[in-house]
């Protein structure tokens, strides 16, 4: 679904999590238009504020705060502390840390309007990091939202409104989506930062204890809890509204926990991966038999790419407005000329793939260059987007040539999780972890290339891989080909073992042809903004 936005006033649920500071969520005024306010248990009358609520928590990955595109951010007015709004958008600051901090993406933009952006091209981001520190607040901004959602909805405060049997069975629903979501940001957090403040509902705001810090690891069995725990609860696959979750998104967070257990907590969990991951595929969901250019334009929400989102971050150019989301990722790839053949107003000339990326996926159609670019691949200075490889990925035309319905924000929505990663998900496993079967693996990766017009691989090319690396090289360029720029790059290059080391990227640790990088880059640090707030937290090594 498009979701609405509800209007929440004076939600302090941000600072409440992250510093501790008292918050008036008891007091909650709700503005649901210009002239109207309620408070807390006058909102809770209405039986539709159950479901607005958990539509703003979902819409925190979509937009910034209560006026589009920006100046009301959920996270405090930048002249007062608080991060540029553009920036803090949930999915453009998860895709810059995923992303520019490898070879599939680098920004052309310079440090006097985006400081610190450099240094993400550069691997040398320190804990002041802006970009860093504004995803941080994103993410338990989130956390916030859910754990409030969660105290409002209990049995006890239910009953204590008269709420009907029909609605405490909806609610069910939304307490369990609700909880999803909390542990896809949790999940966020162990994946950049490792360990993290941790509170759930049960946290009391207000109390003065701040919360404490806990393991990646503590986290890690949390959210596998939390998923386990909600299974019951959430709908069916592909039977919710489109763009909220189902069982299948659970699973799908399941098996990416697992995949990547290795890392976080240093025991292999391939084996759970391979059920819930199988588990997916035997879905409803689909590999989107269209064209695989269409799974990322204006109208992916309705031209058949919707029977592959298994997660989908919902976009409206004209209802969410936001400089983040997939407005980031069309204007923010282009020029002026090739923004008006994407269906933007303007092109803001910022990131371009690097040559080694470019190099390792070859030829393969999916990976889409600007028609007619003779730019050339090697990058001497970051900051001239005329160098570097122009690619195409999300574009705000309909699959029929039109334009969304707006020129400047965009309508494509970003599919979190999508089938094609769930067959990759599969493939690495079995290719890699030697789990599954082969055979199937095969199967799934040539249904990718076909789709795509890609000459199929054999059965002799995956029994060629003898070596580890080479078995993990194969993969991370496939899924390179199929999902670069969806936000996934640098969690794959760390799991499979091509991050640090053994695999250099132009201005990789700040050198033109890319060196080595210390191991406790594979984590970013606990803003200091947020260390200095917080006696309870303590910095990742190496920061």
């Amino acid at each position: 679904m498009k979701l609405n936005i509800l209007k929440l006033r004076n939600l302090a649920i941000a600072s409440a999590f992250l510093l501790s500071m008292t918050s008036c969520l008891n007091d909650l005024d709700v503005k649901v238009n210009d002239d109207e306010l309620y408070t807390s248990e006058q909102f809770y009358a209405n039986p539709e504020s159950y479901k607005q609520f958990l539509a703003k928590i979902y819409a925190g990955l979509a937009v910034t705060g209560q006026t589009s595109p920006n100046g009301n951010s959920d996270l405090g007015a930048e002249a007062d502390g608080g991060p540029n709004e553009g920036f803090s958008q949930y999915i453009r600051g998860y895709w810059q840390l995923q992303e520019l901090t490898t070879d599939e993406a680098i920004i052309a933009w310079g440090e006097s309007d985006n400081p610190g952006i450099r240094d993400l091209n550069f691997n040398t981001w320190n804990a002041d990091n802006k970009f860093n520190e504004a995803f941080f607040a994103r993410i338990f901004f989130q956390v916030g939202l859910v754990n409030e959602f969660l105290r409002e909805t209990t049995d006890e405060k239910l009953s204590s409104r008269g709420v009907s049997s029909d609605l405490k069975a909806q609610i069910k629903i939304f307490r369990a989506e609700a909880r999803f979501l909390r542990a896809l940001s949790y999940y966020h957090a162990i994946d950049i930062y490792g360990k993290m403040p941790f509170a759930t509902e049960d946290y009391v705001i207000g109390s003065g204890v701040k919360p404490p810090m806990q393991s990646r690891e503590y986290v890690f069995n949390y959210i596998i809890g939390e998923l386990n725990s909600i299974d019951a609860d959430l709908v069916a696959p592909k039977t919710n509204e489109y763009g909220r979750a189902d069982k299948a998104a659970a699973w799908m967070l399941k098996a990416k926990l697992y995949q990547n257990a290795k890392v976080y907590t240093g025991v292999d969990k391939s084996t759970e991966a391979l059920t819930e991951i199988t588990k997916v595929i035997g879905s409803p969901y689909k590999i989107a038999t269209i064209p695989y250019a269409n799974l990322f334009k204006a109208d992916n929400n309705i031209n058949g790419a919707q029977d592959e989102a298994i997660f989908p971050i919902t976009f409206d150019g004209i209802k969410t407005k936001t400089y983040g989301g997939t407005t980031f990722l069309i204007h923010a790839s282009c020029n002026n000329a090739v923004g008006a053949t994407l269906g933007v107003d303007a092109g803001w000339a910022g990131f371009r793939a690097r040559q080694e990326f470019i190099q390792s996926i070859g030829t393969d159609a999916r990976v889409m260059k600007v028609p007619g670019s003779t730019d050339p691949a090697s990058i001497s200075d970051y900051s001239k987007f005329e160098e570097g490889v122009k690619l195409i990925k999300f574009s705000n035309k309909k699959v029929g040539g039109t334009n969304g319905s707006d020129g400047t924000f965009a309508d494509a929505d970003f599919a979190l999780f999508r089938m094609g990663d769930a067959y990759l998900m599969y493939a690495e496993l079995a290719i890699v972890n030697g789990k599954g079967s082969t055979a199937t693996a095969l199967n799934y990766i040539n249904a990718l290339r076909t789709r795509a017009g890609v000459t199929n691989i054999s059965m002799s090319d995956i029994n060629a891989l003898t070596s580890t690396d080479a078995k993990e090289m194969f993969i991370l360029n496939e899924r390179a080909k199929e999902l670069y720029w969806e936000g996934t790059r640098r969690q794959d290059l760390i799991r499979l073992n091509h991050y640090v080391s053994g695999y250099n990227w132009q201005w990789k640790g700040g050198v033109q042809n890319g060196t080595s990088i210390a191991s406790t880059r594979t984590l970013f640090p606990i803003p200091n903004k947020y260390l200095n707030l917080n006696s309870n937290l303590s910095q990742n090594s190496g920061y």
